[in-house]
């Protein structure tokens, strides 16, 4: 996906349903709250409770003395009664303002809750999620809606709390009211069910919508991610990017700005309803209401307890209008947040066979008639492969640049299932073994190995409690990076990334794929895959490494991709990938002798790098400067 190709069209999933609907999520949200955090659940209930119950007390409290005092009660009766309800009221407010104070702190542990399970469901799914569309933007929406103080995720607590409190007073009210007319509670129920109609109708506008707003936010927040990479400061510097790239930001701002445009005049249009609908309810209530005392004769307590009655249940029916809506709005967005951590996978993990990796077992890779297509593309990346590495092989695998040479080590460490064929680890299908375990059988640095910010040591071991340092000296000699290590002085302790660190340091390229292929050595697993680890070392560097290959890699079977033929002569095999498939395969000698593709290519590669050095010579024959 180009992510700087901005468009406004409209959201392909504008027919999307949600997944779960209201009651399901709030029962979802309820044992997950109760599991994780049973004081938040403990706290919805306590606050909607006390504000029903204060609410209830002010009610009562100017009616009931108002009685006592047309019947003439005794004045030590009546003082009590003020007494008991002014005690009353400041009981329950207080109890009210100490959860109130409590509640943020338990809502956002909750709310961090969530984000370790987003996280956890990034690092442990399957692969091709990572690279699937739909669940970027369920991603990208899950984080939206988990992150600050007016996050989902704690405002449906603060809902559902509001929910039971406008519920259990309009059902308390009602019984107040249950001997007028029961027209006046038609009314009420009718402006009730119209009302929430109309609003859903406007929540279901934006939920349709929402991959649009998604797609505008997730472009946004891309350009303004890439133009802030330190690695690619210096290229907007000197081609002039910052420009364009501010151009491209405008332009999606602008189709963003017009799509809130849009859905805020959804919301002005619900909003004018709503009022509406609230002067009918409230007007018709008045008038009966005028007509009990005309016609019927109400005494004053009477008359004050339904006229405070009739405008409590009005805020009753219209928070619950208020809250339904609002709280459908929040199911939909939790549906997206469980659609995204409940995302089926594709591979077999802890229900997969477990397998455990053994460096004195052999270990045999074959791909049978594996072909593989990415989603929505038009035609196989690779089709009709037929491949076995044997035990304890180094095999090359070379091509042009976008032959699917990455594609195929992808496919024999598992991180793609073939659309077509079988990939086998010693016969056996790789699909009925637990994913993970399988992932154990390989140790990879591939093109884009990433630094993490820890020091250099926990990046080779890639722990943060059992590193076994001689075993990492070990390895980074091997790979020849002793001498830039220890020369540093906090050495193997050295953190990483000056962005996080203070006293962190930033790798070159050549040392950062050292670091990635010390890192490789160090899981000993019994099959390794180099995807190009030389591309950013020197020749130096990299004739070192060829050197050294064989006891790099020892007697592990070994994967090396390569671009640069004249890199794999030291492999026992080379398959050459082009049009899909395998082209050619044998030695260097084998291939060359064969004068076919490969021939052709490394021909072509050879008189590069010998003009290249003719060129270098004669530049420096003339004491010229070589720019680099």
């Amino acid at each position: 996906m180009n992510m700087l190709n901005v468009t406004s069209d409209k959201c392909q999933g504008d027919s999307l349903k949600p997944k779960y609907n209201v009651v399901q999520n709030i029962i979802y949200m309820v044992k997950l709250g109760w599991k994780e955090r049973k004081l938040v659940v403990i706290l919805c209930l306590l606050t909607s409770l006390l504000a029903v119950v204060l609410s209830l007390l002010k009610l009562l409290v100017i009616p009931v003395i108002l009685d006592q005092v047309e019947s003439v009660v005794p004045l030590e009766k009546l003082v009590i009664t003020i007494l008991l309800f002014a005690g009353a009221l400041l009981l329950v407010d207080t109890m009210q303002t100490f959860f109130l104070t409590i509640i943020p702190f338990e809502h956002n542990l909750f709310r961090i809750i969530i984000s370790s399970k987003i996280t956890q469901k990034i690092v442990k799914s399957s692969y091709p999620l990572t690279e699937n569309q739909d669940v970027l933007k369920k991603l990208d929406r899950a984080n939206m809606y988990n992150i600050g103080n007016d996050s989902t995720t704690l405002a449906f607590w603060l809902k559902l709390s509001d929910l039971m409190k406008n519920l259990s007073g309009f059902i308390i009210y009602l019984v107040i009211f249950s001997y007028i007319d029961y027209r006046i509670i038609a009314v009420i129920m009718v402006t009730t069910v119209v009302g929430f109609l109309f609003n859903k109708r406007v929540s279901k506008w934006s939920y349709d919508h929402r991959n649009e707003e998604a797609e505008f936010s997730q472009k946004m927040n891309y350009i303004s991610n890439y133009a802030g990479k330190a690695n690619i400061a210096k290229d907007i510097r000197l081609f002039n990017m910052g420009s364009w790239l501010e151009d491209i930001y405008s332009s999606t701002l602008r189709l963003y700005q017009s799509f809130i445009a849009r859905e805020q005049k959804v919301y002005i249009m619900g909003n004018v309803a709503d009022v509406i609908l609230s002067f009918t309810r409230n007007g018709i209530a008045y008038i009966y209401l005028i007509g009990l005392v005309l016609h019927n004769g109400l005494s004053a307590s009477k008359f004050l307890l339904l006229y405070t009655a009739v405008g409590g249940i009005t805020i009753w029916v219209s928070g619950i209008l208020t809250v339904v809506t609002e709280l459908h709005k929040e199911s939909l967005e939790i549906s997206t947040l469980r659609e995204f951590l409940e995302y089926p996978e594709p591979f077999d993990f802890e229900k997969g066979e477990a397998i455990k990796p053994n460096l004195s077992s052999e270990y045999k890779i074959e791909l049978k008639n594996v072909s593989f297509r990415y989603p929505g593309a038009k035609q196989d990346t690779l089709r009709n492969i037929n491949l076995t590495i044997e035990p304890g092989e180094k095999l090359a695998v070379v091509g042009l640049n976008g032959a699917g040479k990455t594609t195929l080590v992808k496919l024999i460490c598992g991180f793609y299932n073939p659309t077509e064929g079988e990939v086998l680890l010693n016969g056996e299908n790789i699909k009925k073994y637990n994913r993970r375990d399988y992932y154990k059988h390989f140790s990879a640095v591939f093109q884009d190995s990433s630094i993490l910010p820890i020091s250099i040591a926990q990046n080779v071991s890639q722990s943060l409690d059992s590193t076994d340092m001689d075993k990492v000296r070990k390895c980074v000699n091997k790979v020849g990076l002793t001498e830039n290590i220890e020369k540093l002085p906090k050495q193997y302790e050295t953190n990483l990334g000056k962005e996080i660190f203070d006293d962190g340091i930033n790798l070159s390229g050549g040392e950062t794929q050292r670091l990635m292929l010390a890192r490789a050595l160090y899981k000993n697993a019994p099959i390794i895959v180099l995807d190009e680890p030389t591309a950013s070392l020197d020749s130096i560097a990299e004739s070192e490494i060829y050197e050294k290959y064989n006891e790099i890699t020892g007697n592990c079977t070994s994967v090396y991709i390569s671009h640069r033929l004249a890199s794999t002569r030291f492999c026992d095999r080379i398959i050459l990938i082009g049009d899909n498939t395998i082209l050619e395969e044998g030695s260097h000698v084998e291939l060359l002798q064969k004068v076919g593709k490969y021939y052709e290519l490394f021909e072509v590669q050879s008189q590069y790098y010998r003009d290249s050095e003719v060129q270098a010579k004669k530049n420096t024959d003339k004491g010229g400067v070589i720019c680099v």
